[in-house]
């Protein structure tokens, strides 16, 4: 089995006895060979026969084999819907060569909103994902958050396939626009010095503006945070909200100040700082450990 046929598997749960005759049609029709036109009409008729905010569901057993098949890939945050637009793309006859890469090229030209973000999550599904690196660029510049999420969170496109230059900007945007930076896939393993000076110039930017600094900005200083970003760290520490500080706990977690987590914790008396203080000296300070920090943004919307 490979996500492809995972994925439809998953979509074909959700469907009443009509949508999967019309799936069965429509993707016979691809796979016999259709025009570009006709392409992009067969897969807008999809939200005509899957509800659009019906829940892809899988089950626990599915969400590993799901990242079995490969590192990254998490269906949780799909809906049936977008799951069967991804099947009905899968189904083109010239997926692998030029003629479907332009036809999915012109599926972007023409997609509403729920259409941009199924292709997006779509894209490391694709034979030669890379060719359509320039759309997933698009994404995480977009401005519909919808989008965003679906490259940068909800895809392992952006650790597959990003530069250094559009990782960094991809970090920095979901800070801004407040997108779950916890959520995106191989994180950590790209903190780099320049995503942690980006960062602590957008949390002086955020200070000065007397605004509050993003919990998850944090995350990006990582091993190279320096005197720069322990000063940082230790602000937000001091007169931080309860997240914000035990967002910066880890922040110091992950600069290796374990010497300071400790002389921290003795004296904490905020329960989620204490726990996450605890957490973090116990080993727990990677970017999932952000997700209860970064609660707080979200639920700020």
């Amino acid at each position: 089995m490979n996500t492809q046929v995972l994925l439809r598997e998953l979509a074909a749960r959700r469907w009443s006895a009509e949508a999967r005759a019309w799936f069965e049609r429509a993707a016979a029709e691809s796979a016999r060979g259709v025009d570009d036109e006709r392409f992009c009409v067969l897969f807008s008729e999809a939200s005509r026969w899957v509800r659009p905010k019906v829940a892809l569901a899988p089950s626990d057993a599915e969400r590993a084999r799901a990242r079995s098949l490969m590192p990254g890939f998490d269906p949780e945050r799909w809906t049936a819907l977008e799951a069967t637009r991804a099947a009905l793309l899968f189904a083109h006859q010239d997926l692998d060569r030029d003629a479907g890469a332009r036809a999915t090229d012109e599926l972007f030209r023409y997609a509403d909103v729920g259409e941009h973000s199924a292709l997006l999550k779509s894209l490391p599904h694709l034979p030669a994902p890379e060719r359509f690196l320039a759309r997933a660029r698009e994404g995480a510049r977009s401005n519909m958050r919808s989008a965003f999420e679906a490259i940068a969170c909800d895809s392992p496109y952006a650790a597959r396939f990003f530069d250094a230059v559009g990782w960094r900007q991809l970090a920095i945007k979901a800070l801004f626009i407040e997108a779950p930076l916890w959520r995106v896939f191989g994180f950590d393993e790209r903190v780099d010095p320049e995503l942690a000076r980006m960062a602590l110039d957008l949390a002086d930017e955020r200070r000065s503006a007397g605004r509050p600094v993003n919990p998850e900005t944090w995350m990006c200083l990582g091993k190279f945070a320096g005197a720069r970003g322990l000063q940082s760290l230790e602000h937000e520490f001091a007169r931080g909200t309860s997240r914000g500080r035990a967002a910066a706990a880890l922040g110091f977690a992950r600069a290796g100040e374990l010497d300071r987590l400790r002389s921290l914790v003795a004296v904490e008396k905020d329960e989620l700082v204490r726990d996450t203080l605890s957490g973090a000296l116990a080993g727990r300070s990677d970017s999932s450990a952000f997700q209860l920090a970064g609660a707080a943004v979200q639920g700020a919307r």
